[in-house]
């Protein structure tokens, strides 16, 4: 039986059948490469959508881009509303690349926005990928760019069973190990607020929060909560938390990655001042430092 469960009220018609089976079959047999010739729009999305169905597998649909993802997102959700059907574009509503004007010497910073929905729903793909098996992510050019490690970011989550020993301090540790921030006043995506021996946790891929309830170093009670009111919606027996940002790693890692850039910079130093080029050097300096703090106290840097 297929984890995928296809949701409609029509059937494959016309040559649809024939190239569902001709798809499944080449695919199971090896095929690297097919093409779906003759049908178009949605009817071309409904074929697609019963080959993943035999085929049982997840699925990334690569789009050219953002407005058909969007399309094919919509689609695949309505074919698979028990299924993890997810969305992975661009975040950036506004994005200006850093540039130097050397007769001016002036340089100027990188300036973007980032749309917060669409990060939400790209974490949340993410997500869906190391807990599930049925998931089906629809993507634009987006997804060939390197998050870091898929196994890092895997082995970084927390992950909570009611009546699990783990001490207060732990647990707020290891939340700001995976780039969770803590605010007593502004609960929002990505961070964490403490009252005593309750912990509430708003993920930064969920439109819901959860909260932690400690009876000394034991879990008492972890629930699902409205973030606004604070009201619980359902009791849990486990829950998993997944960082809040996808460039995620080890605390040792990162040390040693701070190393290796202060020896490149060293290097490249030595290389400008040796040609005489002490204010490039110095702004290299100055720049490249500042990354590192960053790097090291909160775990990442906007580059």
């Amino acid at each position: 039986m297929s984890i995928f469960k296809l949701s409609s009220k029509y059937k494959p018609q016309g040559d649809q059948p024939e190239a569902i089976k001709k798809l499944t079959k080449a695919f199971k047999s090896g095929e690297k490469f097919q093409t779906l010739m003759g049908v178009t729009g949605s009817g071309k999305t409904f074929t697609m959508a019963n080959v993943i169905k035999a085929l049982g597998k997840p699925t990334l649909v690569m789009s050219h881009n953002k407005t058909l993802a969007a399309q094919l997102y919509s689609e695949f959700k309505e074919f698979f509303p028990e299924n993890a059907v997810g969305y992975f574009v661009s975040y950036y509503d506004y994005y200006q690349p850093e540039a130097y004007i050397p007769q001016r010497d002036i340089y100027i910073e990188k300036e973007s926005t980032i749309n917060q929905e669409i990060d939400r729903l790209r974490l949340a793909a993410t997500s869906a990928l190391m807990s599930r098996k049925d998931v089906i992510l629809v993507s634009s050019v987006s997804c060939i760019y390197g998050l870091g490690s898929p196994e890092e970011y895997r082995e970084m989550y927390v992950q909570l069973k009611k009546g699990q020993e783990i001490e207060r301090d732990t647990l707020l540790l290891k939340l700001v190990n995976i780039l969770y921030e803590r605010s007593d006043i502004k609960f929002e995506r990505g961070v964490f607020r403490v009252n005593g021996d309750v912990i509430d946790v708003y993920p930064a891929y969920e439109k819901f929060a959860y909260r932690i309830e400690l009876f000394g170093d034991e879990v008492d009670g972890l629930s699902i909560i409205d973030p606004v009111s604070g009201n619980k919606l359902e009791e849990m027996e486990e829950i998993s938390i997944y960082p809040a940002k996808h460039f995620v790693m080890p605390e040792g890692k990162i040390e040693g990655v701070i190393e290796s850039i202060e020896e490149e910079l060293d290097a490249w130093l030595k290389e400008l001042r040796s040609q005489n080029k002490d204010f490039e050097a110095q702004r290299l300096e100055a720049r490249t430092r500042y990354d590192m703090e960053m790097l090291s106290e909160i775990g990442y840097c906007h580059g």
